[in-house]
């Protein structure tokens, strides 16, 4: 703050320029308050002073806010625009009641043309319309522009010219958001230019076109158009956000699918790498002893009748399986047919209810509506009985005068009869100005028991939406708290047939550890019948002599014993492919309980979509209330200032009559 008001203190200096009371006690009220806004309003800025202002604007770097309302800019003022053309911290700019005409108008064109960071404009009770030349640059600088979101220009007598001109601007402009274009001179023509170029601009979200002279379905149809743009708005803000929540959650269930697929192939390779070892085990020790063929062979047997009771089990588990799938599929087309019609006949029920209510509101809309019309309606009548009105005094002051100036030139000695007689016609205009100042008082006492009525009937309105709309969010609460409760149930049951499953796992799993005993066992056995083995060698080398005679028939049972290993071994290769089967059974039920998790999320993502369109609906609803709130107060604006305009013509007509 103290450096701005040193560069302009240094500025007027070199300049040769007084510097201006008033602009240097602001400049110290904001260095104490230490804020961002520069409030000038109310203050007659010469010609020079708005130089020296635009070289000290021209570098300024701290203030976001600048208010010039009732600064008397005029046209030589405007130079003042031309140092905020490279500024880049001023984003609002008040310019109200400067009387800005042509000049004015090409050096705001420029201003938007070149600057970027301007956010909010306010030309409130300016001129800028009056040269359809000037609004024309002031409207292409507005094409320009990629900044600006809100421009205020009430009161700027624009005409259907001008409108259509800056129609033909917002077709080029996609970052205006609001525009207050009130109390103009727009007409049926600027009315429909402007409709035209709302049908191209997707950015106007608000659009104020009261006091226009534009018919009721114009105005009405830019509202629909506005309306249709804030709706397109939110709809994307939402649809965004949504995205962006759907896309973290497919990101957790790809990691959370990555770590179950990890898990099981680690749990798959160890258990391959065990079974694989053991094979590797018991084929050694298979071809260590050979010499056991006689003593193993009723044991393979055993081991045989086990490895049939496992592949008779590994069937029934099949079956089992089998008629679980049946169950839970007949069991998948019930819940989801119940689930369908439940889920209709709320939706019927809610769009019903829906309607009756948006029937309800449209009729109280309505009336209301009809109700402001001929209130206005009467307003217009009695605007055009004061013009009348005034007029005629006028006309009345005129002839007065002139009477006046005769009787002066006839002769000084009149005037004492003439002022005997002014004072009678006084005195009487004083009776008649007192009765028809009554008669407005009560005019207007009863426009506010009418206004109060309206209050009160919106009030009433009001407080009937409020009740209707807690009564559709206790519909929605119900019909979230069933969503989420048929939810659970269907996530209990298939925790169930998790359960199930997990169960035949584990009974697999435990007969697999049993083969697995009985294989440790027959392990020992054999370390066992090794021992044996060892001293039944002994004991041969010591009956070499009375075997020689017997080696034939040793040969023979050799070979036999070969022929039965090598059919053991096939017997522990078919267990081998049993458990690879068994394996396949294992992956097959994991892949059933994902694609069961995957269903159970796409009726869960299909459960909130239903809910985001019962959203939207609630938010369409809230916003169409929230447009009629923002009529009803317009209206009333509307009113408090005709009537306020009438009370402050009056003292016009009272000074008409005194002058007659």
């Amino acid at each position: 703050m103290e450096d701005f008001r040193r560069i302009y203190l240094r500025l007027c200096k070199e300049g040769g320029v007084e510097p201006q009371e008033g602009v240097v006690a602001q400049l110290q009220e904001s260095r104490s308050a230490q804020g961002s806004r520069l409030d000038l309003s109310g203050q007659s800025l010469s010609a020079d002073t708005c130089s020296v202002l635009a070289k000290a604007f021209h570098k300024d770097t701290v203030f976001t806010e600048v208010s010039l309302s009732d600064c008397m800019l005029s046209e030589e003022g405007a130079v003042l625009l031309s140092g905020l053309f490279d500024n880049t911290t001023v984003k609002v700019l008040d310019l109200k009641g400067n009387n800005l005409r042509s000049s004015g108008a090409e050096v705001l064109g420029q201003l938007l043309a070149q600057n970027k960071t301007l956010r909010r404009l306010v030309l409130e009770w300016n001129a800028l319309g009056v040269w359809d030349e000037a609004f024309s640059l002031f409207c292409s600088g507005l094409v320009s522009n990629c900044a600006l979101t809100q421009l205020d220009l009430r009161n700027n007598q624009i005409n259907h010219h001008g409108a259509s001109a800056l129609a033909l601007a917002l077709k080029r402009n996609s970052t205006l958001e609001v525009l207050d274009l009130r109390w103009n001179n727009i007409g049926l023509l600027g009315g429909r230019s402007m409709l035209e170029a709302l049908q191209n601009n997707k950015s106007i979200v608000q659009l104020e076109m009261a006091g226009n002279n534009i018919p009721s379905d114009t105005l009405k149809a830019l509202e629909q158009a506005t309306g249709h743009n804030s709706d397109r708005r939110s709809t994307l803000r939402e649809s965004r956000s949504r995205t962006q929540v759907l896309s973290k959650e497919i990101q957790t269930l790809k990691e959370e699918k990555g770590r179950q697929v990890t898990s099981h192939s680690r749990t798959a390779d160890t258990t391959g790498q065990s079974t694989s070892s053991q094979i590797g085990q018991l084929q050694e020790a298979l071809n260590e002893r050979k010499s056991a063929v006689n003593s193993l062979t009723a044991k393979l047997q055993m081991t045989e009748a086990a490895l049939a009771l496992s592949e008779q089990k590994n069937q029934n588990m099949g079956e089992l399986l089998s008629r679980l799938k049946a169950e839970k599929e007949e069991q998948r087309e019930q819940h989801s047919k119940a689930r369908k019609k439940e889920h209709e006949g709320k939706l019927l029920r809610d769009i019903q209810s829906l309607t009756d209510t948006n029937g309800q509101l449209k009729n109280n809309v309505e009336e209301m509506e009809r109700r402001c019309k001929s209130q206005q309606q009467l307003i217009f009548e009695l605007k055009q009985e004061l013009t009348t009105s005034t007029a005629e005094l006028k006309l009345r002051l005129a002839q007065a005068e002139d009477r006046l100036e005769s009787e002066k030139r006839r002769s000084k000695q009149a005037l004492d009869d003439m002022d005997g007689l002014r004072q009678k016609e006084v005195e009487h205009i004083n009776r008649h100005l007192e009765e028809s100042e009554r008669a407005l008082q009560d005019r207007i006492f009863k426009l506010e028991g009418q206004r109060i009525q309206l209050e009160e009937e919106l009030s009433k309105a009001k407080a009937a939406f409020v009740a209707e709309r807690a009564q559709a969010e206790e519909e929605l609460g119900r019909v979230r708290a069933q969503v989420r409760l048929e939810e659970q149930e269907h996530a209990s049951s298939l925790e169930e047939k998790l359960r199930s499953v997990r169960s035949s796992l584990q009974e697999v799993q435990l007969h697999c550890s049993q083969q697995k005993q009985t294989i440790s066992e027959l392990q020992a056995k054999n370390s066992q019948q090794s021992i044996e083995m060892d001293g039944l060698r002994r004991r041969i080398e010591e009956l070499q002599q009375e075997l020689c005679c017997k080696d034939q028939e040793k040969v023979a049972e050799v070979s036999r014993v070969r022929v039965e290993l090598q059919e053991q071994i096939g017997h522990l290769q078919a267990e081998r492919t049993a458990q690879g089967a068994l394996k396949e059974k294992i992956s097959a039920l994991e892949r059933e309980l994902k694609v069961l998790s995957s269903n159970h999320r796409e009726a869960l993502l299909d459960k909130e979509s239903e809910m985001s369109s019962m959203l939207e609906k609630l938010r369409l609803k809230e916003a169409e209330i929230h447009r009629i709130r923002e009529d009803e107060a317009n209206r009333a604006s509307y009113l408090q200032s005709a009537v306020l305009s009438y009370i402050h013509g009056s003292p016009l007509g009272h000074h008409s009559s005194l002058q007659k």
